[in-house]
């Protein structure tokens, strides 16, 4: 076991091993404190995971991909974000279920290496109104995201999606960019400026590929989504802001926000000694309890049978979440 000592008091790891779900020991086992997945310990957590309701459900759900069109990027309820959670879980491609789900998600790969949504554009907005299978920035590194984290990120389908992502970054990070099936579709704003959700997701993917996405190509992403938040009551991009809203602690990691935010940051070496880094890790510090607990501030209604789908009590792994931030911090590059 590593000798990582939580710098928080109250220590709040003996509340998550005691009280918490699986996969909220799981994770806090592997990654807070350093056991191998052969420890007897881990091999319990990770059973009673993959065997408990909510994660069945949460396979079966994600399973129904492609599900209904999307028409909205935040809708939580799509099976997309099922996908992301059970990569953030830690579920691999060969766990009980997985499989199929894997083949679905591979099944449609655009010819630039983008994998593909079912989305429904409005005409309104630039699309036929139609359901097609086509990519957004906004979707298709979620999906490369996932596959990376099941244990796909070797296969040459899912390299060749990271290599298309890394292609598309510009001089100030990724812009908004979509499949050629949409036309003329560009979100709200200039053509000219980066999509911080775009850059928010690029970056969390293309952190799974260490050898393909060195800090050249990274480097505009993480320099966007600092300078958004330092300049935080300056102009919005494409909509997104990083005030009030932005502050609050949520998830899953739907959308565009803080905690989201420094999840993807504290990933890549480049941004740890960042000292706007620090003021995002620093604000979301300030929103601990006197147990050094985190209760949600913002929820998606989806989610409300999970203990991060309510703003009453603290959250397991929403203080899991923020105390890997820390861990990552003191962690050897």
């Amino acid at each position: 076991m590593a000798d990582w000592t939580c710098p928080l008091v109250p220590d709040p790891i003996p509340w998550l091993l005691e009280e918490g779900p699986p996969w909220v020991r799981y994770r806090t086992l592997t990654d807070l404190l350093g056991c191998a997945e052969h420890d007897p310990r881990v091999r319990e957590a990770r059973q009673a995971m993959l065997t408990h309701p909510h994660v069945r459900g949460l396979i079966a759900h994600a399973g129904q991909w492609p599900g209904q069109a999307l028409e909205r990027h935040n809708d939580a309820r799509h099976p997309l974000h099922s996908l992301t959670v059970l990569a953030d879980f830690g579920l691999r491609a060969d766990d009980p279920g997985m499989r199929a789900l894997v083949r679905k998600v591979m099944r449609h790969q655009a010819p630039q290496g983008a994998f593909q949504t079912l989305v429904r554009l409005p005409r309104a907005f630039g699309g036929s109104g139609q359901a097609a299978w086509t990519w957004v920035l906004c979707d298709a590194p979620s999906l490369l995201y996932a596959l990376a984290a099941y244990g796909r990120a070797a296969d040459e389908k899912v390299q060749r999606s990271a290599r298309s992502l890394a292609g598309l970054v510009r001089d100030n990070g990724w812009p908004c960019a979509a499949g050629a099936e949409l036309g003329r579709f560009r979100g709200p704003g200039s053509k000219n400026d980066p999509c911080p959700l775009s850059n928010l997701l690029a970056l969390k993917a293309l952190s799974l590929f260490p050898d393909l996405a060195g800090e050249a190509t990274l480097r505009p992403g993480i320099e966007m989504l600092l300078a958004h938040w330092e300049h935080a009551s300056g102009r919005r991009h494409y909509l997104f802001g990083a005030g009030s809203g932005f502050r609050k602690l949520k998830y899953p990691f739907v959308w565009y926000d803080i905690l989201h935010s420094a999840e993807v940051l504290t990933r890549l070496p480049a941004a740890r000694g960042d000292p706007r880094l620090g003021a995002m890790l620093q604000a979301i510090l300030d929103r601990r309890d006197r147990d050094s607990r985190f209760t949600p501030e913002s929820i998606w209604k989806a989610w409300a049978g999970w203990d991060f789908g309510q703003k009453r009590l603290p959250s397991a792994w929403l203080t899991f979440v923020v105390l890997r931030l820390l861990r990552r911090l003191e962690a050897p590059e």
